[in-house]
């Protein structure tokens, strides 16, 4: 794949990976901006991954644009040799499906809707070939995602599906936006999902509800004192579905400071999950559950 590279405007310089998003073109965007943070580059103000492009902000008074430019090209040639292989996490995310809170504020937005006379995973469903909400909550929940950017609000996650891409779920987004999504809210767009960071406005379709936060400005949360937001591009996320004793009994101990996420260190090898997607990702699961 070529990249192609644009200024925005004096300090910026975007690189688009690849039209269509791929995990060849998130690891091509990974590697890049991780050669361009350890290469220390002198005047680089920013680093920003995206899903299948990045950006670069940089000062020139520092470092001339042009120069920039063809060091960015410099890096951006050299990762095609690279093994893609990344140190990752792979993180267990628990999930109450069909919640009453995201059904509440779904049922009062329905007019903007594409379906106002049902739910939005009945809708799901219904769009991807599934025969019920279960079949779907399963399609949703049995593979993991990676993240492959973090933002549009503090610490929120894309969360790209791990399968082949026949089998990834496709949902729009609402016709016409929410003002009102409830914090940690599990939703999709396209091909992406994600969770919700704070409470706010959103137009991804509204599947669950996490009770494990992944953003807290104040740094209070015990796995959230090192750095504020939970996620970073290369995580890898596998959706845990809960029943409401099971949240109501996460919520309390994230209350009481006793919640322990589930987090494991892995080696993920893109050649090899793409050789056998299926039996690398119960690999993948069973590394996360290894004792």
């Amino acid at each position: 794949m070529q990249t192609r590279f644009s200024f925005g405007g004096d300090e910026h310089i975007f690189a688009e990976v690849d039209e269509s998003m791929s995990l060849e073109a998130f690891f091509k965007s990974l590697f890049v901006t991780n050669a361009v943070r350890d290469a220390k580059i002198k005047g680089v103000t920013e680093i920003c991954p995206a899903n299948a492009s990045y950006q670069i902000k940089f000062d020139p008074d520092q470092i001339k644009p042009d120069d920039m430019l063809a060091e960015l090209k410099r890096l951006d040639s050299s990762t095609e040799k690279s093994e893609p292989v990344i140190k990752t996490r792979i993180i267990e995310i628990p999930v109450l499906y069909n919640d009453p809170w995201t059904h509440e504020t779904l049922m009062r937005f329905r007019e903007r809707h594409q379906d106002p006379d049902g739910t939005d995973l009945e809708y799901a469903a219904r769009i991807n070939n599934l025969d019920s909400v279960d079949a779907f909550v399963k399609a949703h929940s049995s593979a993991p995602w990676f993240v492959s950017m973090v933002g549009f609000v503090a610490g929120l996650p894309f969360l790209y599906q791990m399968v082949e891409r026949k089998r990834q779920l496709q949902a729009p987004k609402y016709l016409r936006p929410r003002t009102d999504t409830p914090r940690l809210t599990v939703g999709h767009g396209g091909c992406f999902s994600c969770i919700y960071s704070v409470r706010g406005a959103g137009g991804y379709q509204m599947f669950g509800i996490t009770p494990m936060p992944i953003y807290d400005p104040n740094q209070k949360i015990s796995y959230l004192r090192d750095f504020m937001c939970l996620f970073r591009p290369g995580d890898i996320v596998k959706w845990k579905p809960i029943d409401r004793a099971a949240y109501d009994a996460a919520v309390e101990d994230v209350d009481a400071g006793r919640f322990v996420p589930v987090i494991r260190d892995v080696s993920f090898s893109l050649t090899e999950f793409n050789n056998d997607i299926d039996a690398y990702n119960r690999k993948l699961e069973g590394v996360l559950h290894a004792h």
